[in-house]
């Protein structure tokens, strides 16, 4: 691995005449043998077969690893052709991107989802190309909620404490799954964000991180789910979002806010679940969280016309479909979304399908967003806690987040 790092961003093939492009791509399975080197070592077969000249090497990291290499890898001059990974607004900024028009054909870029294509905006220019894309919804036990006489699936906040008591009473060891620990607790953030009507930014863009309708989902959390015992032994602080999904694949949490690759770890343990929208202050909440990953072209090598024959060809419907059923994932392109409505074998990933078009996705398009989140996986976990202060925590994240963006220009 180390010397395939090493020649990215090097010259031609040599002897062949033949463009090697190379790509870094961040790997989605969670063993070996659903590695994702070998989904794009399938593609690439494919594509080489088809297009005489042009030969892709890939390069599969983990995602605790990808994002630190790959900014190695550009620093010290030796930026890949293509990358795979879960940000781009930083070397978008930078001007090391071509846009999506410059490597797209007219319909593949006319085929993204409108609502995931737009968060891969930067200065209402799309540098970032979606790759694939997730929603999140409530899970609940069914069979937990049948001991605790909980008839169906809450719709508001007072719905959720109701049958999240009800499970108390009933002996249920976490009632409701709240992972603030630092894994990823900016997910969790953002949906309960989402579902006061509130959320990380306004509609100009503009970040609303301490606005009232935030602090006021957090002081909620505080009061009437966390302290009045409702979340279960642990602390939310120290709780990561992996840890709950295992407890509710052991059958010990009664509700918590999934994405759908906890659809497959339940089935393996015959969990028997329910999905429904998320709980909002009055009702279903109207917008949930989407979240989507990126590919992107680096212009350092100059294969602009060679990454775009790539591109268009990874985003055919067929091989769009082939990653997102591996890793029961959302396609981000309306042809692979119509067909998987319309596959049958697909009936469980329809729930979070249809929340995508009324999906809102984190504000990817900042260069100050990844400070953000660090301070935020720091400090969130603090404002559920007994005598926890959501306004002044919230407050803090707003104040670092405007002057991180008046920094960045």
């Amino acid at each position: 691995m180390a010397s395939t790092l090493a020649a990215c961003g090097g010259g031609d093939s040599s002897g062949s005449g033949d463009v090697t492009l190379k790509l870094v791509a961040a790997d989605y399975g969670d063993k070996p043998d659903n590695n994702s080197k070998k989904y794009w070592m399938k593609v690439i077969r494919a594509f080489e077969s088809k297009n005489a000249g042009i030969k892709v090497d890939v390069t599969v990291l983990p995602w605790t690893e990808v994002d630190k290499r790959l900014a190695q890898m550009v620093r010290e001059g030796q930026a890949p052709d293509l990358a795979q990974i879960g940000a781009y607004a930083d070397y978008a900024a930078a001007g090391k991107l071509y846009s999506a028009d410059q490597l797209l054909s007219i319909p593949t870029q006319s085929d993204f989802i409108s609502s995931v294509s737009a968060a891969g905006d930067l200065h209402r220019v799309q540098y970032g190309l979606p790759f694939v894309s997730s929603t999140r919804l409530l899970f609940y036990n069914e069979d937990l909620f049948a001991k605790a006489g909980v008839t169906k699936a809450p719709e508001s906040w007072a719905d959720l404490q109701s049958a999240a008591t009800k499970l108390k009473a009933a002996g249920v060891k976490i009632p409701f799954g709240l992972p603030f620990g630092p894994e990823e607790p900016q997910a969790e953030t953002m949906m309960w964000m989402l579902s006061a009507g509130g959320g990380y930014t306004d509609r100009t863009g503009a970040y609303t991180i301490d606005s009232p309708e935030n602090i006021k989902a957090f002081e909620w959390l505080r009061d009437e789910l966390v302290g009045k015992g409702l979340t279960g032994p642990g602390d939310p602080a120290r709780t990561n979002r992996q840890q709950v999904f295992d407890a509710f694949t052991r059958g010990e949490v009664g509700m918590l806010n999934g994405h759908p690759t906890l659809m497959r770890q339940a089935d393996a343990r015959d969990i028997k679940y329910k999905m429904a929208p998320l709980p909002g202050v009055d009702g279903k909440a109207e917008v949930t969280m989407g979240v989507a990953d990126w590919m992107m072209g680096f212009k350092a090598n100059g294969r602009r016309e060679q990454i775009g024959r790539f591109l268009d060809f990874i985003y055919h419907k067929e091989n769009v479909l082939d990653f997102t059923r591996r890793y029961d994932m959302l396609p981000v392109t309306t042809s692979a979304s119509q067909a998987m409505r319309n596959d049958g074998d697909e009936k469980k990933l329809w729930p979070f399908l249809e929340q995508l078009q009324y999906a809102q996705f984190y504000p990817a398009d900042k260069t100050s967003w990844a400070r953000v989140t660090k301070t935020l996986k720091e400090k969130i976990g603090s404002t559920v806690k007994k005598g926890g202060d959501p306004a002044s925590v919230l407050g803090e994240l707003q104040r670092e987040a405007e002057a991180t963006d008046n920094a960045d220009g």
